[in-house]
């Protein structure tokens, strides 16, 4: 009788620890896809912009001969040094420098009271828009230029406005125009005292 031995053969298995998937917001249009189906041609690319050096908006809103006196007031110090400015850096008007959007706000309440951007030209920055009726914040978007105006009715309080008015700019041979609109009113219904419940009877 043929004795067959069969050998075992242990395989160790390797731990490596693959990531997979990870969650790091949206991927950049260079890195979708890897190496796993290359295009035969690389699509042709719009040339980013390039980020700025970090403006001081506090010196540029102050300097600005566009912005008004009113604004430059309310534009002090909360606590020490601490400014009420927001600032957002992106890509408005197609410039080769990213445009600067700098919002100015109370120190109490955070009630936008200017709206401001800023285009980098021949070495410097230029006002080529501002909103001064407050409340008012103005935000990229997409490469659009969106500003929402709150609005109150007599007995509303600044924490709860009644409604807001959002407006998206474009710009558009070599001015910002207004592109859409879209008012909203808020529902009162959260901040109201809940109905009773009915008696039982009896």
């Amino acid at each position: 009788m043929a004795v067959f031995v069969a050998l075992g053969v242990s395989l160790s298995g390797c731990g490596t620890g693959g990531t997979g998937a990870r969650d790091e917001g949206p991927a950049h249009a260079d890195t979708v896809g890897g190496a796993a189906s290359p295009s035969p041609e690389p699509a042709a690319k719009a040339s980013p912009s390039k980020v700025p050096d970090r403006v001081d908006p506090v010196r540029l809103v102050k300097a600005d001969p566009k912005v008004s006196a009113e604004v430059k007031r309310e534009l002090k110090p909360c606590v020490a040094d601490e400014y009420p400015v927001d600032v957002s850096y992106g890509r408005l008007t197609g410039g080769s420098v990213d445009d600067v959007v700098v919002n100015v706000l109370t120190c109490g309440d955070t009630v936008g009271v200017g709206s401001y951007v800023y285009r980098e030209e021949d070495g410097g920055y230029q006002n080529v828009f501002k909103a001064e009726a407050p409340p008012v914040y103005a935000e990229i978007d997409r490469g659009d230029l969106v500003v929402t105006k709150q609005v109150y009715d007599k007995e509303d309080p600044v924490s709860s406005p009644s409604s807001d008015n959002v407006i998206t700019y474009r710009w558009a041979s070599g001015r910002f125009t207004e592109e859409y609109r879209t008012h909203n009113d808020y529902s009162k219904a959260a901040g109201s005292a809940p109905t009773p419940a009915p008696e039982p009877d009896g």
